[in-house]
Formats: structure tokens, sequence, C-alpha cells
């Protein structure tokens, strides 16, 4: 199994969440009702929503607010969101992914293609990046849980497909389809993860330097602030200093 050690890098998300909770809250929010409408409002048969949940806990949402925005998909003031991915290139070439949820389409378009515009990128047509990420799984857990080698293991056996262990965790990629089984498997061995999820992987990831680096974590700041943009992806890799100047 190939580690990928700089995908913490790669998927540079809401860095800065001291300053941003209150919008982090609301699309985390968000998600758990859309997801909760979806399917069935219990975590326990609609994988999606149990998923939301989990990362709602692991950013400290309370279980009022949680309770709530499961409520709010059965209530007749839901609203109706949908899910759309916008692609394009952002500077130095990356390649970035937008994930959104939104209830007006021409708004979100618009306000997404002015944040790559401004940002020195371009939006592009559907299609136009994606086949250079893999639509992925990935089960996450702190590094204090297991050790590497034990959850190594573990992975292999629960059927998964890599596995990246470092100071930050344990990060468990899967198919798509094998997501939900592998993630039951591990959460009966070692309790409930701190994150699962679908993500876009990178297949290949392109250097920058700290120049280059800073205009792209800018436009995926940007990005990651419009309240209808749930995800953001892209294949590059920067320093860790660099990142760690820009979140503080």
């Amino acid at each position: 199994m190939a580690g990928h050690s700089q995908f913490k890098n790669i998927m540079h998300r809401k860095g800065r969440q001291d300053k941003v909770r209150s919008k982090l809250f609301g699309k985390l929010a968000r998600e758990i009702t859309v997801a909760a409408k979806m399917g069935l409002p219990d975590p326990a048969f609609n994988a999606r929503l149990r998923a939301a949940i989990i990362e709602a806990r692991a950013e400290n949402m309370s279980k009022d607010v949680i309770e709530r925005a499961v409520k709010k998909a059965s209530g007749s003031d839901a609203e109706n969101y949908d899910e759309i991915r916008y692609e394009g290139y952002g500077p130095g070439g990356v390649a970035v992914i937008v994930e959104a949820l939104t209830d007006n389409h021409n708004r979100t378009a618009g306000e997404v293609r002015s944040i790559f515009t401004k940002g020195g990128g371009n939006l592009a047509a559907t299609g136009a990046v994606s086949f250079m990420f893999d639509h992925v799984g990935v089960v996450e857990y702190d590094g204090k849980v297991v050790s590497a080698d034990q959850m190594l293991d573990a992975a292999i056996e629960a059927g998964a497909e890599d596995v990246t262990s470092s100071e930050d965790g344990h990060q468990i990629f899967t198919t798509a389809e094998t997501l939900r089984d592998v993630a039951k498997a591990l959460e009966a061995k070692f309790g409930e993860p701190r994150k699962v999820a679908l993500l876009w992987k990178p297949q290949n990831t392109i250097a920058l330097d700290d120049e280059a680096g800073e205009k792209v974590l800018k436009l995926i700041d940007a990005l990651d602030e419009n309240e209808d943009v749930q995800n953001v992806y892209a294949n590059f890799e920067v320093s860790d200093a660099l990142v760690a100047k820009l979140s503080a």
C-alpha cells in the first residue's frame, strides 16, 4: 500500500476554523439536513447522514444542533438543495474541484466563477479536471487510537485500498463502493472514527513554490468562504511552513 503523506497538504480545507466556526457549522448542518432528506432520518440506516453527523461531532457541534438539522429535513420549511460540482484551474495550472449544495444554481455558479477569476484561475466545464482525480472513500482515526501496524492490518482485513499513518492520525482509503463496509468493520474494532467521507483524491500532484502556493491557497480559502461551497480539492503540494503561515 503506497503512502500519501502529503494528502493533508493537498486537501487544504477550512484552515482557520476558529475564525469561521459559525460558517462551518452552517455547512455541516446543511449537509446533515440534505442527507436526512435524501434517505431515512436514522443514521443507522443512512450512511451519508451518519458520515455527516460524525464530521459534525468531530467539529464539536452540539447534539441539539445536530438533532435540529436532522428534524429540519422533515419540516415543511426545509429548503431544497442540489448537489453541484464545479471544476477549474488555479494559478500554476493547479486542478481544482469544488463541491456545492445550492438552492440557486445561477447565483452559485456566478459566485464561484468570480472567485476563480479574482484568484487568478478560471472555471472550466464539468469533467475538465476530474479525470485527474479518483473519487474515493476515506475513514480517519486519531493516531492515539491504535498503532500504525495494527491499523494497517485491520484496514487490509476490512478491504481498504490504502493507508497513511502519521502524527496527524490514520487515513484509510477505500473505493466509493466499499466505504460503508470498511468503516463499519473498523468501527467494530476501534470505535467511531473522526471522519467518514467520499472525496476527490488527486492521482498526481504539482509541487508549487511559496509564491504560487500562496495564490492557490488564497483561492481555495476564498472558495471555502462561500456559504454554498461544501468541499474544495486540488492537486498541489506546498511547504508546511507556508500552510502554517497562512493559517496563523
